[in-house]
C-alpha cells in the first residue's frame, strides 16, 4: 500500500446524521415498548434496591464478554437476556461461556440472538432490557449511544466514546438527553474507580504536591494484534473483522487504547487542554494498516501547563506505562494496571505508597451503575469520557497533520466524520492509507 495524499483517513466520507437517520425507526418502536412497560426505564424503574435488571449487550468480542463477566462477578439479581453481534459465533461463545460462569444468570434464547449490522436495533427495541452494554469498535459508539439514549435505556458505554468531531457532537446531546430521560451512562475508564488512582487526584487537587505546574505521561507497549484477510471477504467484512487498524473504527492507538492515560490527564488537571502539538509516524505496521505505531504529543492546559504525552507499538521496544505529575512541593507518580501510586517530595522521598487493584475497578464501574439505576440516581458520566476521546482525537489530528490544533477548533469548527455513509456487509471500502504530515488536510 502506498501513503496518499487524496485517500486518507482524514477524509470526511460520511455523515453520523445519516447513522442516526437510518436508526431513528427504533425511537417509534420503543416509545410504544415504554408506553407498554413504564416500570423498567428511567426514574419510575427505580426506588427497589432488589428488583431485577435484564440486559442486554451489543459487540461480544473480547471486551464485551469482559464487561459482562466484570458486572455479573459483582452484581446480584441481574440477567443478561440477549446479545447482537456481527458474528453468530461471537454471540453463541459468550452465551456458553457466560452461563458456565453465571449460570442462570444468563438466559438468552436462541431468537434473541441477533446478528448483522442492524442487530443492535433488536436489542434496544426489546421491550425487557432496561440496561444495554455497548461493546462494538469504537467507531459505531456514538450512534449507538445515542440511539440506547433515545430508546429509554441506562447504557454501559466501553471507551473512547468517539473518534472524531462529529462522533464527539453526538456524545454531548446525549449526554444531555440521558439526563433529561434520568437514565445512566456509565462508561469503561474504570481507573476513576481505582481506589490508588481516587486517592491520588484527591490528594493532588487539595494540594498535596502543591500547584499542578505540569505531568508527562506514556502508553508504550510492544505491540497489537493484527487478522489476515481471508478468502471471498468483502472490504467492510475484512475492516470490520480487523478494526483496530483503520482509523474510522479505532481511532489509532492514541483513542481506542491510550485514552485511559489521556483521560487522567484531563482528571488531574481538572478539563480538557487548550491545544495540542504533535508528531510521530509509522515504522513496523502492516502494509493496509492505517495506524501510526508512535506519536509523542505536547498539551498545553489552562494557566501555560504543559503535558508531555507519548504512546508506541512497537515490539522489540520497552514498554512503559503510567503517569508522573510535577507539583511545586513534590511529585505524584501514577502507575498503570495495578501497579499503585506513589508521592515524593522534591528531593525525591517517598512520602506516600497507595495501593489498588484494577481487577476490583473493573467490578467497581458495573456496582455503581447498578446502584445508582435501583436507587433512582443514574449516573451519567459520558461528557467526561467524550472529553477524553477529544482530546486524543485531537492530538491524533496534531500528529496527523503537523499542525496545532486547539480544542476550540475540535468542537467548534472541525467538520470530520469519518463514519461511513453507505455501509454495506457485503461493500466495498477505500483503498486505505496513512497520514503523512503536510499532505493530509486539518479537516
Amino acid at each position: 500500500m502506498t501513503a496518499s495524499s487524496n485517500t486518507n483517513p482524514q477524509t470526511p466520507t460520511a455523515s453520523r446524521r445519516d447513522v442516526l437517520r437510518r436508526g431513528a425507526t427504533v425511537t417509534a418502536a420503543t416509545a410504544a415498548a415504554m408506553a407498554a412497560h413504564p416500570m423498567v426505564h428511567g426514574n419510575a424503574a427505580s426506588q427497589d434496591p432488589n428488583r431485577k435488571i435484564k440486559i442486554g449487550i451489543v459487540g461480544a468480542g473480547g471486551r464485551g464478554t469482559g464487561a459482562v463477566n466484570d458486572s455479573f462477578t459483582i452484581n446480584e439479581n441481574i440477567e443478561l437476556v440477549t446479545v447482537a453481534d456481527l458474528d453468530q459465533g461471537n454471540a453463541e461463545r459468550l452465551r456458553t461461556g457466560m452461563q458456565r460462569r453465571h449460570g442462570d444468570k444468563i438466559n438468552i434464547a436462541d431468537d434473541r440472538i441477533h446478528v448483522g449490522l442492524d442487530a443492535y436495533k433488536k436489542v434496544l427495541e426489546d421491550p425487557e432490557v432496561e440496561l444495554v452494554f455497548l461493546t462494538t469498535s469504537p467507531g459505531f459508539r456514538p450512534a449507538h449511544i445515542a440511539e440506547a439514549v433515545a430508546a429509554g435505556k441506562h447504557v454501559f458505554a466501553e471507551k473512547p466514546t468517539c473518534v472524531d468531531p462529529a462522533g464527539y457532537r453526538v456524545c454531548v446531546e446525549a449526554h444531555k438527553q440521558a439526563e433529561k430521560n434520568g437514565t445512566a451512562i456509565v462508561t469503561g475508564t474504570q481507573y476513576r474507580r481505582q481506589t490508588n488512582y481516587v486517592e491520588a487526584i484527591k490528594r493532588i487537587h487539595d494540594g498535596e504536591i502543591g500547584d499542578v505546574i505540569g505531568m508527562t505521561s506514556r502508553y508504550c507497549s510492544n505491540g497489537i494484534w493484527y487478522k489476515n484477510r481471508g478468502e471471498g471477504v468483502s472490504d467492510t467484512q475484512y475492516q470490520l473483522n480487523n478494526w483496530m487498524h483503520f482509523i474510522w473504527l479505532s481511532g489509532d492507538q492514541i483513542a481506542e487504547q491510550a485514552v485511559h492515560n489521556i483521560d487522567l490527564m484531563n482528571w488531574v488537571m481538572q478539563g480538557p487542554p487548550v491545544k495540542a502539538y504533535g508528531s510521530g509516524g509509522r515504522f513496523t505496521r502492516p502494509d493496509d494498516s492505517e495506524m501510526w505505531d508512535s506519536m509523542s504529543i505536547d498539551y498545553l492546559y489552562s494557566d501555560e501547563r504543559p503535558v508531555s504525552f507519548m504512546c508506541r507499538q512497537i515490539p522489540g521496544t520497552k514498554a512503559e506505562n503510567g503517569s508522573t505529575v510535577r507539583g511545586t512541593k513534590g511529585f505524584a507518580i501514577i502507575g498503570a494496571g495495578s501497579s499503585g501510586s506513589r508521592f515524593l517530595d522534591r528531593d525525591g522521598n517517598e512520602t506516600l505508597k497507595l495501593e489498588g487493584s484494577i481487577a476490583d475497578a473493573y467490578r467497581q464501574e458495573h456496582k455503581d451503575l447498578i446502584d445508582s439505576i435501583r436507587a433512582g440516581e443514574p449516573i451519567v458520566e459520558l461528557i467526561e469520557t467524550a472529553n477524553s476521546s477529544l482530546t486524543a482525537v485531537m492530538g491524533r489530528l496534531a500528529a496527523y497533520t503537523g499542525k496545532e490544533v486547539t480544542w476550540d477548533f475540535v468542537t467548534k469548527e472541525s467538520q470530520l466524520d469519518l463514519f461511513p455513509k453507505d455501509l454495506q456487509w457485503d461493500g466495498s471500502r477505500p483503498e486505505p492509507s496513512f497520514a503523512i504530515p503536510g499532505k493530509t488536510k486539518l479537516i
